[in-house]
């Protein structure tokens, strides 16, 4: 059973990597002992999971078909390892979380180090993403919990850790960086760099319920492109305050003239789902 699950194992990081390469660096194995796993499991299932090329893998139809079964036998796998760890007082095992990338560099080493003063024997892995990319793995199994804004999946349990307000971010030299607060609607039209991509929309709605419109000549979740930028005078932002705490640009930051929050908190699957080593973990889940 415990080849059978390394062979998923490897499968999945395939995927995930889109290159049996990365996938033997992520998982410790060789190039052609991955390749070598996943032909046996082709040749045991009788299909082609994956095309090879020279940029790498992608997924056959077939693949895409019995990816979320195997997604779901390597979580459920896990949970039971974990389970077996928690009979034994969880003196070994790994959580495995999703988090935004202001959370992992303001909250999370204090909580991890809380965590592993307790529980030493019990590895981590983070892995920095968007809000629905945070959704997504948790959804799949592929982290075990993520720190993200309040979930959109009923599903889902949700600990709330903390609120963070939204700041206009501005050069030193702008016209309004004397003001205690900066007006939203002063942002129409006006040179914006937007901090976000994708689906990920936070501020796109912050602003189109505000109905402002700014000319947004990038967008980039790339923090330090956006503060360098408006150094530089080349256009304003909107950011939370706790990707600014540590903010080593020459910029000015003021709150808006709107209440704007964004409320963040840790997302898991909740009941007979949530690993114990997950249970045990939000013991330690606050705000410094």
């Amino acid at each position: 059973m415990e080849n059978t699950i390394q062979k998923y194992e490897a499968f999945i990081e395939a995927v995930e990597q889109g290159s049996f390469t990365k996938a033997a660096d992520a998982l410790a194995y060789t190039q052609s002992g991955i390749s070598r796993m996943i032909g046996e499991l082709e040749r045991s299932w009788g299909v082609t999971l994956l095309k090879r090329g020279r940029g790498g893998v992608e997924l056959t139809p077939e693949g895409a078909l019995l990816l979320p079964y195997v997604r779901e036998i390597c979580s459920r796998q896990r949970n039971l390892q974990m389970e077996i760890d928690s009979i034994a007082g969880l003196q070994a095992g790994i959580i495995r979380i999703g988090t935004i990338a202001s959370v992992a560099a303001q909250w999370l080493p204090s909580m991890i180090k809380a965590f592993k003063a307790d529980y030493p024997g019990i590895d981590y892995q983070l892995l920095i993403g968007d809000y629905t990319e945070i959704d997504h793995w948790i959804e799949e199994g592929r982290v075990d919990c993520g720190f993200t804004m309040r979930s959109t999946h009923a599903a889902y349990e949700f600990k709330k850790v903390g609120s963070d307000r939204m700041f206009a971010v501005l050069p030193p030299t702008h016209p309004l960086a004397k003001r205690k607060k900066f007006p939203i609607a002063s942002l129409e039209g006006e040179p914006f760099l937007m901090p976000e991509m994708g689906t990920d929309t936070y501020i796109y709605d912050l602003l189109r319920d505000a109905g402002v419109r700014p000319d947004i000549i990038l967008s980039t979740p790339d923090d330090y492109v956006i503060l360098s930028m408006v150094e530089s005078g080349l256009g304003l932002s909107l950011m939370p305050e706790l990707i600014l705490e540590r903010n080593p640009y020459n910029t000015i930051s003021r709150p808006l003239d709107i209440p704007a929050r964004r409320e963040i908190g840790i997302a898991y699957k909740g009941g007979a789902e949530t690993p114990p080593v997950v249970k045990a973990f939000l013991a330690y889940v606050r705000q410094p």
